[in-house]
């Protein structure tokens, strides 16, 4: 099962001291952000004459506010990704698949893409709903992300229009994908293992069984400007954190194990592409069953 909610610190001076960091990281991060959103808006004037300008200078945008929320926990918590698998080069166009515990693993996200140079070129599968929330979701409008109504009928041309235009800009990319659909919670893990002896599939413990219909078109779409899949496992010390308890600070170490796979040795139909998915789920889930007996993920190389 997934780790328990991280606690609280005992010390009410670090509760204290927690609250005022806090504080002051989400106002600058707000107020910065409308100001960001403010500036997005009016590069839409630029889009009139060089759609590839506007997209750099959203890129650009998205680089520093996206690299401030990693710097932010990195110089003044002193967070470290503990890293481990595979060794992947900077810069590369990836779609990228990983657990989800909570909102707190996107800035885990954050660190790991700054330190490869793609924390600008993230480009996220988001609730349609959240286009109408001032801040990350007003700003995700002008990055390509793709946003879904969770409905394959509704959402399939959308994407394809998406995948479309990052082709015809060649838009750098790390596509990031949730394909659990949800955070994982205990009771959601005894659903996914409902689901799965009905379907019979492999019974998974600390994950859910993956959606895979997204990632499928994913890989189909964007073959030929992806050069690889990134397999992330995130694991949390101590307990799960939410988004606030990281920005008070309370996260120093994650675990972080990455795994590529070359988009040449993806099989190429749906069938196999979704089974391919299963099976690195599958995996994950023994990791993950690894790293809560060990807290420490198998292997320890430098990604």
């Amino acid at each position: 099962m997934p780790l328990k909610p991280l606690p609280e610190p005992a010390s009410r001076l670090a509760r204290l001291k927690g609250l005022v960091s806090g504080s002051i990281a989400s106002a600058f991060l707000f107020s910065t952000l409308i100001a960001f959103n403010l500036l997005q808006t009016a590069s839409l004037a630029i889009k009139l004459f060089s759609p590839k300008a506007f997209r750099r200078a959203n890129q650009w945008m998205a680089k520093v506010w996206w690299g401030w929320c990693a710097l932010g926990a990195e110089k003044l918590y002193g967070t470290t990704l503990i890293m481990s698998g595979d060794n992947v080069p900077k810069r590369e166009n990836a779609i990228v698949i990983l657990n989800h515990q909570e909102m707190a693993d996107i800035t885990v996200i954050f660190s790991f893409a700054r330190s490869k140079e793609r924390v600008g070129d993230l480009k996220w599968f988001v609730k349609d709903v959240l286009k109408y929330v001032p801040g990350i979701g007003w700003g995700m409008l002008f990055l390509d992300c793709p946003y879904v109504k969770r409905d394959w009928t509704a959402d399939r041309n959308y994407i394809h229009r998406v995948f479309q235009n990052i082709l015809k800009y060649d838009v750098p990319v790390w596509l990031m994908t949730f394909a659990e659909g949800t955070r994982v919670r205990p009771e959601k893990i005894a659903r996914s293992q409902d689901y799965a002896e009905n379907h019979g599939l492999a019974q998974l413990k600390h994950v859910l069984v993956p959606r895979t219909k997204g990632f499928v078109a994913s890989v189909q779409s964007l073959r030929g400007h992806i050069d690889a899949v990134y397999d992330l496992t995130i694991g949390y010390v101590d307990g799960v954190p939410t988004l606030w308890q990281w920005i008070k600070g309370y996260v120093r170490r994650v675990h972080l194990n990455v795994r590529r796979h070359a988009i040449d040795g993806l099989p190429e139909d749906s069938e196999a592409l979704s089974g391919w998915l299963m099976k690195r789920f599958q995996e994950k889930d023994q990791l993950l069953d690894y790293y809560y007996s060990n807290r420490a993920f198998p292997t320890a190389s430098s990604a």
